[in-house]
């Protein structure tokens, strides 16, 4: 056997099928054009194709595939939110993770060992009871768990007795998990190849040519694409990308870092975050120590990493699990969120008959890749907005009926 993969390895007209077709020529005109090559928008191309029918579809991504959000967030999946609209959005998108290897053919190392999050304050453990009932009312797995609660959970936790930072309990939800970004990214990526999708690399948009209420066609780098749909699925770049339409969206940009150390024996089971210290941290497939927390507290675009970062989060990282001191640091990095007001996104039309919005994502867009790309390739594909998607419209803005779910992140922004 092993001199067969020897002879395999070395022949030079062995069959390659690459999952993904290299760049090819613009065409004149599709169905739909997606502006994005994230997990969002490869999502959506797959269920336009697989479960629509529509399989006319370029996908536009300014740099490489999946290279922005998508490779820059620190994987969690969870539905423990506030809001009945963002548990039932969210809860869908769980249950979809939950098949989303089968449904792909491709193995995106689903992870459902659940979250932790921790109470340092009695006004915390308040709000998480609220929260706990609403999970349950919808359906999620999520309760309140006292101290001896949290340390069966995790044992190896500083608790911090007596002192400042005590842990009182915390909110369990075992939904809560992880998956490969690039793992989900490609798989999708490969399934909506194989119908016949088009993923356009190095191709950025600079236009659009809009007539009406509608646009007529995307200008880009390599030319003019005229369209029937478009859906601007961007990430950090949402705001300025559906400006260039003459569409202003209530969005304002923060970096987002995170970390991760070398790799470490397996002692992390599951997901910890605590608002009180703004740090969160779960261990990977590969023992690393994945460190995350709040946004930058300043507007910018910018993908860099910062020393008061590092010391921010290494400080909450080492008083939870004190032994982690000394442990070197192999990388750090930064994603751009999009924010609106009420911390939750835009989902659906936009004030042009066909241009669509899957935007204002902040720190929670990757666990939502399964479930934005589903229903807005229902909603493209039916030219409506189904009820799931109503809450997170454009126009609650303007109408007053905001979704807050500020409360609700990991580390708290």
């Amino acid at each position: 056997m092993p001199l067969r993969l020897l002879k395999y390895g070395l022949s030079r007209d062995y069959p390659v099928s690459g999952d993904i077709p290299a760049t090819p020529e613009l065409k004149p005109a599709y169905d739909v054009v997606i502006i994005g090559g994230g997990g969002h928008g490869l999502s959506c191309a797959h269920h336009l194709a697989k479960y629509h029918g529509i399989r006319s579809v370029a996908v536009l991504e300014k740099g490489y595939l999946a290279g922005g959000n998508t490779a820059r967030n620190t994987t969690t999946i969870r539905s423990n939110y506030i809001t009945a609209e963002g548990i039932a959005f969210y809860k869908e998108g769980v249950e979809l993770f939950e098949r989303l290897s089968q449904e792909l053919d491709f193995n995106v190392m689903f992870s459902q060992r659940g979250q932790l999050t921790l109470a340092h304050t009695e006004a915390t453990m308040r709000s998480f009871h609220m929260r706990a009932e609403m999970g349950k009312h919808l359906g999620t797995r999520t309760e309140v768990v006292d101290q001896k609660g949290v340390e069966e959970l995790c044992p190896l936790l500083n608790m911090d007795y007596g002192g400042p930072l005590e842990i009182l309990g915390g909110l369990w939800h075992a939904d809560g998990g992880t998956a490969r970004h690039d793992a989900v990214a490609w798989g999708y990526a490969a399934q909506a190849s194989r119908r016949g999708v088009e993923i356009h690399q190095r191709t950025e948009v600079q236009g659009f040519e809009v007539v009406g209420d509608r646009v007529q066609a995307v200008k880009t780098n390599r030319g003019r694409v005229a369209c029937g749909q478009v859906l601007i699925a961007t990430g950090g770049m949402n705001y300025d990308v559906a400006l260039m339409a003459g569409v202003e969206l209530p969005i304002r940009c923060y970096p987002l870092q995170a970390m991760v150390t070398q790799p470490l024996k397996p002692w992390l089971d599951t997901l910890v975050s605590s608002v009180s210290l703004h740090t969160y941290l779960v261990q990977s497939s590969r023992g690393e120590v994945v460190i995350g927390g709040g946004s930058d507290p300043y507007q910018l675009y910018s993908t860099r990493s910062t020393l008061d970062m590092k010391e921010h989060l290494a400080e909450g990282a080492v008083h939870l699990f004190p032994f982690l001191q000394g442990v070197r640091l192999l990388r750090q990095w930064a994603g751009i969120t999009d924010m609106t007001p009420d911390y939750s996104p835009i989902m659906g039309a936009s004030p042009l008959a066909n241009l669509w919005l899957d935007c204002g994502w902040g720190t929670w867009g990757f666990k939502a890749t399964p479930v934005a790309g589903k229903r807005m390739a229902q909603t493209i594909a039916e030219g409506r907005v189904p009820d799931i998607l109503k809450p997170f419209a454009l126009e609650r803005f303007e109408t007053f009926r905001l979704l807050n779910e500020m409360g609700a992140t990991a580390a708290s922004h």
